[in-house]
Formats: C-alpha cells, structure tokens, sequence
C-alpha cells in the first residue's frame, strides 16, 4: 500500500504558500490507518525507550494506537495553557508563526527514554520544542517517528545533525 495515495494536499493554507499535507484523508480509511500504525510499530521496534510522547493534536492520533500496541504510556506534549498540573514549557518558532507546548513535570523523568511520534516534520521547531521539553524532563529522547516528512524544508535533517535519530514512513517537498 502507498500510503502517499492517502495524503490530501491542500494549497495556501494555512496562510498563502504554504503547501499542506493533509493526515485525515489517511486516517479516515481503515486500512491505511491500519497500515500507518502497523509502520510505525515496526519503526519504533528499532529502538529502546520506555513512553512515547505525542505532539498536540495530530500526533496523538498515531502515538495513542502505538502506544496501545506497544503496551508504553503515552505523554502528551500539548499546547500552552492546556495542561492542569505544572509543567515545563518551550517556545519555538513555526514556519508560520510561533508557539509554546507543555509537558507535566511529573510525566517524565531521568529513568526515561522518549520516542517521540507526529504527524509531520517540516522546519523542525516543533519537535526540537518536543526534545527540549523531554530533556528539561530530565529524560532522554529514544528517536522521532513521523509520517510525513517534507524534506526540503530540512527539519528531519537539522534532527540529525543534532544527534536525534529520526524516521519516517513518507516523503514530499514542502512547497
């Protein structure tokens, strides 16, 4: 199954240039969804980690079924101000505009290696947000599993070059 044939790409949206990559066209049909999630599982298996953590809100979609499968908890990294307890926060940059996201600060800690799963890397910022938030934890960051890589917007490669081991099961240009 090419689970590229599942992906909806949807022009200037969010704002004008930008190219989007549209999961619920994927996650709407069974069988692929399926398939992603089965992809994902075997990805993960090549590394050593204790919880997965997902970033809000599409990454929970993938990182809730693995995590089920793999029998992991599962951390939400959420958006600023939605989490009740206390939490360390990270700000970051977008490639249309900026953002904060929130972990608890009893979710993980230095016992913990985190596979991190999203939907999508494109510039990158989200998910060094992510690692940031995993090691002001005290935790380590195990490996990032995406769907969706949109590699000329490099993200997945700057992940690398900071020492991340990183995967994905899809490949597009950004723009």
């Amino acid at each position: 199954m090419n689970l590229k044939d599942f992906i909806r790409s949807i022009p200037d949206y969010p704002k004008k240039g930008i190219l989007f990559r549209d999961i619920t066209t994927l996650i709407k049909d069974e069988n692929a969804f399926a398939e992603t999630i089965n992809q994902i599982v075997e990805r993960s298996k090549k590394f050593n980690f204790t919880k997965i953590a997902a970033i809000e809100s599409r990454g929970f979609v993938f990182a809730s079924a693995v995590s089920y499968i793999l029998k992991k908890p599962f951390i939400m990294l959420r958006k600023k101000n939605k989490l009740p307890a206390d939490v360390h926060s990270v700000d970051f940059e977008l490639e249309y505009g900026t953002a904060t996201i929130e972990v608890h600060k009893d979710s993980i800690n230095e016992t913990d290696t985190v596979l991190i799963i999203d939907d999508l890397i494109a510039t990158g910022g989200t998910a060094e947000a992510a690692a940031k938030l995993i090691e002001i934890s005290k935790g380590k960051v195990a490996a990032f599993v995406f769907v969706i890589n949109l590699f000329d917007l490099r993200g997945a490669n700057n992940l690398v070059k900071n020492n991340y081991k990183v995967e994905n099961l899809i490949e597009f240009p950004g723009h």
